[in-house]
């Protein structure tokens, strides 16, 4: 006689990520930061796509590119000083419970503002080496930015599932499904 077979459930992540339609909305004054630093987000990204598109036309010889590169520059210095303000609204807003919000947001605008500043010195310069250099470096530091502020959710955290609170690190059972009335931590095998 065999035994039956096991099932095992999938393993679930200890914090799934948050979605931007879960849970009701937030408060404006929650909402709007985190969308002006969604849109400044996607600009600078934006922008500074096309500063490598505009370089790469000059180094094909398309000599007028080169004045488009500099002017591609100007403006995503403009919209990294929005940024940085958005992202110190998006601090001072916080979220629905009252509490401080996330910090990263303003430490990446402040990094990405000043390394902006250094690429465009480093480009009136003529300093080949560090404007080509440091221009890979900001393109993938403003596409991590990118999607980090699309990540921070629009609408309040309080109906993502948490952690069980008793330590166990097991997330809540879906109600409607399992054995018995649908209540107690989901098992996850090992």
């Amino acid at each position: 006689m065999s035994s039956p077979p096991v099932i095992r459930t999938p393993r679930l992540p200890l914090f799934p990520p948050a979605r931007s339609s879960d849970g009701p909305p937030a408060p404006p004054a929650v909402r709007l930061p985190r969308l002006l630093l969604r849109g400044t987000a996607t600009a600078s990204a934006v922008l500074v796509l096309a500063g490598t598109v505009l370089a790469a036309g000059f180094l094909n010889g398309h000599y007028e590119a080169l004045r488009a590169h500099e002017v591609a520059a100007m403006a995503l210095g403009g919209v990294l000083v929005v940024q940085l303000l958005a992202a110190a609204l998006v601090v001072r807003a916080g979220g629905p419970a009252g509490e401080r919000g996330p910090r990263w947001p303003l430490a990446a605008a402040v990094l990405l503002l000043a390394a902006d500043g250094a690429q465009t010195g480093a480009g009136y310069e003529r300093a080949v080496g560090v404007h080509v250099t440091l221009g890979v470096l900001l393109v993938s530091a403003h596409l991590f930015a990118l999607v980090g502020a699309w990540r921070l959710p629009l609408r309040s955290p309080s109906a993502v599932p948490r952690a069980a609170e008793d330590g166990t690190g097991r997330l809540p059972r879906p109600s409607g499904t399992g054995a018995g009335s649908g209540t107690g931590p989901v098992e996850v095998a090992p």
